[in-house]
């Protein structure tokens, strides 16, 4: 069997296999559109001969990490026809797609799971969560009185990429979008935008959403400051003699609105939601912003990563007063039979989950997810800046 990019003529192929694994079907108008679209070369497909068994969708994407924009590999689309599976096709296509991955450039992954148990065994692991609310209409924030002005069916997607970027940037894992993004993901269900302007004309906040049988479904809420936050809410209110209940997705973990609600008893939901993955750890960390705590930090770690070898090994963690950060290999075995003893262990996973800050060391230790010294999982609590994780986008 041969793993390979797929070729134009072969679009027919790997949609018939989409329909197929994700129970939808497309509609000729929808399947010409998505032919147009079509870009090959980010499709990996496993081959017998001509017959097309399995695919995965590798899509070249940025996020933001402590403020820095990392380049990240969208992996979608993981498909394998019924009578080909358990025969390891997508194992052989994900360990192919790190090493493209690493390859490119692309320190980092995300998924979105069908099942989360399954892509921990690759080196996965969760990343984030959200909070979905449904609010009865009376239950909504009080209307209030602010400055500047909220404006319906704003078409300027500059206006609402100045919002979201500022907004992103607060969070760990959200994505940089470009303007196909916005127009070919973002704004392709017919939402309904409302923009929230300063005095100064200035646009500080933005919602996407419907109103359907009597809700307001909101799929972003999106604010940089409390005033943004306080109109677009007041906006959503005088909604009240159309709708009797909105339901709200994609709220932050460390999102507040119940506290701030006269009753905050309201239907809550948390919600897993993305995976996520260091695929090339070296050049991860020599990225990535540690806490500037005045002193230099080093420590040895052992980590294992069964399927990108290249992060095996005990490595040297070494991160200036400045917290610029550094991964030196010591040895390339994943033992330690040697008599290097590092300061702690840890796979991939926990690795991942605690430098995009879904979890603490000190969490990760107690849970032995890390083991070692107690005192080297503090100093690595104290440069590893905290910072909420999030994501607005589905790929």
């Amino acid at each position: 069997m041969e793993i390979r990019q797929l070729q134009r003529e072969e679009f027919e192929a790997a949609i018939e296999l989409s329909q197929y694994a994700f129970q939808f079907t497309m509609s000729p108008e929808d399947l010409e559109k998505s032919k147009k679209k079509f870009k090959p070369e980010q499709t990996w497909g496993i081959f017998d001969g001509n017959d097309l068994n399995a695919k995965l969708t590798l899509l070249p994407l940025q996020v933001y990490i402590q403020g820095q924009v990392f380049d990240m590999g969208g992996i979608a689309g993981v498909a394998t026809w019924p009578e080909k599976r358990r025969g390891g096709l997508v194992s052989r296509l994900l360990t192919h797609a790190l090493e493209e991955m690493k390859d490119a450039g692309q320190s980092l992954s995300f998924l979105h799971p069908f099942s989360f148990a399954f892509y921990r065994k690759f080196g996965w692991e969760t990343y984030i969560e959200y909070k979905k609310y449904i609010i009865p209409i009376d239950k909504f924030p009080a209307k209030l009185k602010t400055e500047g002005t909220v404006k319906r069916d704003v078409k300027d997607i500059s206006d609402l990429d100045q919002v979201y970027q500022a907004y992103a940037l607060r969070y760990n894992g959200t994505l940089v979008r470009n303007k196909e993004w916005w127009q070919e993901r973002t704004l392709n269900k017919n939402y309904r935008t409302a923009v929230y302007y300063s005095e100064a004309g200035d646009p500080q906040g933005y919602a996407l959403y419907k109103i359907e049988d009597k809700q307001l479904n909101c799929d972003e809420l999106v604010y940089i400051n409390e005033t943004a936050r306080r109109a677009l809410w007041t906006y959503f209110a005088n909604h009240d003699s159309m709708i009797t209940q909105g339901k709200f997705i994609y709220i932050p973990a460390d999102d507040n609105l119940p506290f701030l609600l006269d009753d905050p008893r309201i239907q809550q939901e948390t919600v897993p939601y993305f995976m996520g993955r260091i695929v090339d750890a070296a050049a991860f960390v020599e990225k990535y912003p540690f806490e500037a705590i005045g002193e230099e930090t080093r420590l040895t770690l052992h980590l294992t990563d069964h399927y990108a070898p290249w992060n095996e090994g005990i490595w040297t963690l070494t991160v200036n007063a400045e917290g610029q950060g550094h991964l030196d290999r010591v040895d390339s075995s994943s033992s330690s039979e040697d008599g290097i003893e590092a300061d702690l262990s840890l796979g991939i996973q926990s690795l991942t989950t605690l430098m995009l800050g879904y979890q603490r060391p000190n969490d990760l230790y107690k849970w032995s997810r890390i083991t070692g010294r107690g005192e080297s999982v503090s100093a690595l609590e104290r440069v590893i800046p905290v910072k909420q994780t999030f994501l607005l986008d589905f790929f």
